[in-house]
C-alpha cells in the first residue's frame, strides 16, 4: 500500500461504521476498566490501537490526532473519547460524501 492510498478517505459502509463504533466504544470500556488499576503503558498502546484501526477504518482525519493526545491527560481517559471521536468523524464523513458535485463547466462564484 502506498502512502497516497493511507490518506485517501473510504467509503463509509455500514460494516466499517459498526466496526468504528465497536473499536471507539471498546477501547473506552477497556480504559474505564483498567483505569483504576494504573497500568503503565496500557492505556497508550490501546489509544494507539485505536487510533490506527480508526484510521484504517475511516481514514485519516485531523480529529483523530486531538483524541490520541488528550488521552495522555489524567482522568480523560475516563471519558469516551474515542466513541466521541468515531462518531464526530463518521457523521463528517457522511456530510462529504452526500455533498453534490460541483456544477461541470462554467465559472463558479464562491462567496
Amino acid at each position: 500500500m502506498r502512502f497516497p492510498d493511507l490518506l485517501r478517505e473510504p467509503v463509509l459502509t455500514p460494516t466499517r461504521v459498526r466496526a468504528a463504533y465497536a473499536v471507539g466504544a471498546t477501547t473506552d470500556v477497556l480504559q474505564f476498566v483498567l483505569g483504576p488499576f494504573g497500568w503503565a503503558g496500557a492505556d497508550e498502546i490501546l489509544d494507539a490501537a485505536a487510533a490506527l484501526v480508526m484510521w484504517r477504518l475511516l481514514g485519516f482525519h485531523l480529529l483523530l490526532l486531538p483524541t490520541f493526545v488528550i488521552e495522555f491527560l489524567p482522568v480523560t481517559d475516563l471519558l469516551p473519547t474515542w466513541t466521541g471521536c468515531a462518531a464526530a468523524v463518521i457523521a463528517l464523513r457522511r456530510r462529504q460524501q452526500h455533498l453534490p458535485p460541483p456544477p461541470a463547466g462554467g465559472t463558479v462564484i464562491d462567496i
